[in-house]
């Protein structure tokens, strides 16, 4: 069966994000280490402390982006008799047609639509390597998939996802369902 990967122009999309990610970064390290340097910890004002925890949280939350953003990139979805086959950095999960509950659209007023496979089950739990389990489901959550607006022949794949689970078009279930209940 044919794989689906990120077109050229999602790559590229995918790679200015990822190079603002380090950048953003780099930035935080740097503001960081100039906050800290410019007085004693025990002298620090509120004016260095929120500046200080801002720049700490970006240093924590910036690499789960960067690898949301790196997996994007190495992603391939595979339709085939099982289900659909998801695989990117080390990262190989079947996804069963029959525990797919819906295609949601997450923004139908982008340029580039993105929507997300919702799912009856966390099939997170086959990933051995739990780290890998955990930077996949904070990245994608865990019964849900998103199906990137970068990818190659995007809609060929949604169409191929709706006939094998069968899904009518778009359903009006799926996309009122904004506040994250699964549809029923």
């Amino acid at each position: 069966m044919k794989t689906y990967r990120l077109s050229p122009a999602g790559r590229r999309t995918t790679l200015v994000l990822l190079i603002g990610a380090l950048l953003i970064w780099a930035f935080a390290i740097w503001t960081l280490r100039s906050t800290l340097a410019a007085a004693p910890l025990d002298a620090l004002t509120i004016g260095q402390i929120i500046p200080a925890l801002l720049m700490i949280v970006l240093i924590i939350a910036t690499p789960l982006v960067v690898w949301n953003l790196l997996e994007e990139w190495a992603c391939e979805f595979t339709p085939n008799d099982d289900g659909l086959r998801f695989t990117s950095l080390g990262i190989d999960l079947t996804y069963p047609w029959s525990g797919m509950r819906a295609i949601r659209p997450i923004d139908d007023d982008a340029d580039e639509p993105m929507d997300e496979l919702l799912l009856d089950t966390d099939y997170t739990v086959a990933i051995r390597n739990p780290i890998l389990r955990f930077l996949h489901g904070q990245a994608y959550g865990r019964i849900k998939l998103p199906l990137y607006a970068g990818l190659a022949d995007r809609d060929e794949l949604l169409n191929t996802i709706r006939e094998h689970a069968g899904f009518s078009e778009p359903s009006a279930n799926a996309t009122s369902s904004e506040s994250g209940a699964l549809p029923t």
